[in-house]
């Protein structure tokens, strides 16, 4: 998967016309306070060694890749759910292509789901996120991406996983330790900054543009978001899970569990999961928690009472958990497009269709949805990636 992901992020650079060349650098904003606590570099890669520390895959995209990289890690300051000041940390990979003199955008790049601390993107495994970090980074972007709390840095806290304000505050703060990062090493940025991701990454992305606007000022130049196959709309998503049947897959259970229990974490519910799965998954659940390994459909290890509470909405304290991470219903200000796979079993169409009406709405006007007919969650990367290159080209 990880391979095909790659593969067809390179084809689709291809349909993708580059302005680079006509950037003009703004002005810098306002300073914000210091995040950054420490950066290391690494490693370095020329072209050549980039290839080959690839292999095959290396041999496979060598003719998109425009030059070398530079890896980072940064660690920063930022606040964990609980409002606590935590460390966590990220990778930052800035191009290095020669012959170049126009200033680079930056990208912030949030990941999808990962069940291995390895796979965040600081560590530049070679099957992890840092890999496709970096190969996009050699297309002329700055790119930080965010391991998110309960990777790397902060790997001995639980991962707030789907929860709205844990992920954009990280990501938030990853931005502001990548500028300050940047200022300091003073790397050619023009100040522009486009948002991306897919999956938990495209609900982590909406999150961020939606933080960033609200609750920033002059500190970003957003110019793009491009969010891709989100679960938005939650109250929707674990109504219907609960009420029709699913298709079993294991990994998608396992996302789902991984939902119910982070909620009732941060928001204190504390039930035991007795009153939420049926044995003898319950018992399953509290051994393994998010990587219990099963494969019946979703809605028939839930308990009665929890199907039905949260069919008719009798259960106020988890609907009210589930409604604080909804985010489909607002106006955007930034130029935003969502994609999504109209056959996408895992996370839903409604996710995006209801956010796109919900956008109409409220009078926004540069929302677009582009629903990719018949796509699964994992057939629609192909389309994520090619129109995320050209709508990000589009405002250059």
């Amino acid at each position: 998967m990880k391979n095909r992901f790659l593969k067809y992020f390179f084809v689709s650079i291809t349909l993708a016309v580059f302005t680079w060349s006509c950037e003009k650098t703004t002005s810098e904003p306002t300073p914000q306070a210091v995040t950054l606590v420490s950066s290391a570099l690494v490693k370095e890669y020329s072209k050549d060694q980039l290839i080959a520390s690839l292999g095959a895959q290396g041999q496979a995209f060598a003719l998109f890749i425009q030059g070398g990289v530079k890896q980072y890690k940064l660690v920063y300051k930022t606040k964990n759910t609980d409002g606590t000041e935590i460390q966590a940390s990220g990778a930052l990979v800035v191009p290095v292509i020669s012959n170049r003199t126009a200033a680079y955008p930056l990208v912030s790049y949030q990941h999808g789901t990962i069940f291995n601390d390895k796979d965040a993107p600081s560590y530049f495994t070679s099957d992890g996120e840092g890999s496709l970090v970096s190969l996009v980074a050699t297309l002329g972007y700055i790119v930080a991406a965010p391991d998110y709390i309960g990777y790397g840095a902060s790997n001995n806290l639980p991962h707030p996983y789907e929860h709205r304000e844990g992920l954009a505050t990280a990501s938030l703060d990853m931005l502001r330790a990548a500028k300050e990062f940047i200022a300091k090493e003073k790397i050619n940025w023009n100040n522009n900054l486009f948002l991306g991701g897919y999956s938990e990454g495209g609900f982590a992305t909406l999150a961020l543009q939606k933080k960033i606007e609200e609750e920033t000022t002059n500190e970003f130049n957003l110019k793009a978001s491009s969010c891709g196959a989100g679960a938005y709309n939650k109250t929707l998503s674990f109504k219907t899970i609960a009420s029709t049947t699913t298709d079993g897959n294991p990994g998608y259970n396992a996302s789902y569990i991984w939902v119910l229990l982070t909620y009732d974490r941060i928001y204190k519910l504390n039930r035991p999961l007795t009153s939420y799965f049926i044995e003898p998954y319950a018992s399953q659940i509290q051994k393994d928690k998010q990587n219990a390994n099963i494969s019946v459909s979703f809605n028939t290890i839930l308990t009665d009472a929890l199907k039905q509470s949260l069919a008719n909405g009798s259960d106020t304290a988890l609907m009210n958990a589930v409604k604080d991470n909804d985010i489909f219903d607002w106006k955007p200000k930034t130029p935003t497009q969502l994609v999504h796979g109209t056959a996408d079993t895992y996370v839903p169409f409604f996710n995006s269709q209801t956010a796109y009406d919900a956008m109409l709405k409220k009078g926004a006007t540069n929302v677009k949805l582009i629903g990719i007919n018949n796509g699964t969650h994992s057939s629609s990367v192909e389309s994520f990636l090619t129109s995320t290159i050209s709508f990000f080209a589009s405002y250059q």
